[in-house]
């Protein structure tokens, strides 16, 4: 789906959805210093962050690699281009039991198949699980990403199919049910603190936990993000609407894009 121009008009074609998404996830890891990255949507976003205004952000893959610098995006957290670009290459246990667990990684990256209203998610199976309709990868380091990492930033797309009342599996915990249950759980990080989507970015309430509507990316209104939602959506009294992504943005975000094309 195209939205519309960027801020300077010499690119070659109007953003669309993506890349409006990429663009607002690496404007949300300016001045990180660590982030735990997974494949798809995060790492492009992850890169960009570093290819634009956050050069020194350190790179974790969870195959081992830490201050992965790639030249191109991954296919998998297995690619080599990982392990050559990287500082250091460690064990999958030393990344999980080491540097994840104590809460020594600032930021993860999460996506979903599906999320509720309290960022809550399933990457395990849709419908039933013994019977589902679709068995789904796996959650993989997700569940410890969401439970040890100093904050989560969640990068999934606004519809009735990922957006759902209730999981079918909940494979990582958000805020749980209700607000204190990551405390009752022991769970040392702060939790999610923004799910951007291809509509805009969500913010859980302070007092609530709940997902709140916060920004809505330029050309979309507040009527689409109810429409995509399937409880009764929360919506910021300083509803604001995102910034289009910028020349340089664009530029180096395509640019990161084709290298996955050859």
């Amino acid at each position: 789906m195209t939205i519309g121009t960027a801020e300077s008009t010499e690119v070659e074609r109007p953003y669309d959805a993506d890349e409006m998404m990429a663009v607002a996830a690496a404007r949300a890891l300016r001045g990180a210093r660590v982030c735990f990255v997974g494949i798809g949507l995060p790492s492009t976003a992850a890169n960009l962050a570093r290819a634009t205004h956050t050069p020194g952000l350190v790179l974790i893959y969870e195959s081992g690699c830490i201050g992965a610098k790639p030249t191109r995006l991954p296919l998998s957290i297995g690619d080599g281009e990982l392990a050559d670009t990287a500082d250091l290459v460690v064990s999958v246990p030393e990344i999980f039991n080491y540097w994840l667990q104590p809460g020594r990684i600032e930021v993860g990256f999460l996506g979903a198949a599906q999320i509720d209203r309290f960022a809550n998610l399933n990457s395990t199976v849709v419908g039933d699980y013994d019977h589902p309709s679709v068995r789904l990868p796996g959650a993989g380091g997700a569940p410890e990403i969401a439970a040890c990492c100093q904050r989560v930033i969640i990068m999934i797309r606004q519809s009735h199919r990922t957006f759902v009342e209730h999981l079918d599996f909940r494979s990582s915990v958000g805020f749980g049910d209700h607000p204190g249950d990551r405390a009752g759980w022991g769970l040392t990080g702060v939790g999610p603190i923004l799910v951007i989507t291809d509509l805009g970015l969500l913010r859980p309430d302070p007092v609530t936990r709940e997902l709140t509507m916060a920004a809505l990316h330029p050309g979309v209104d507040i009527d689409q993000a109810r429409a995509a939602t399937p409880w009764r959506l929360a919506v910021s009294d300083d509803l604001t609407t995102t910034s289009p992504p910028n020349v340089e943005e664009l530029t180096k975000l395509r640019a990161l894009q084709a290298t996955q094309d050859h």
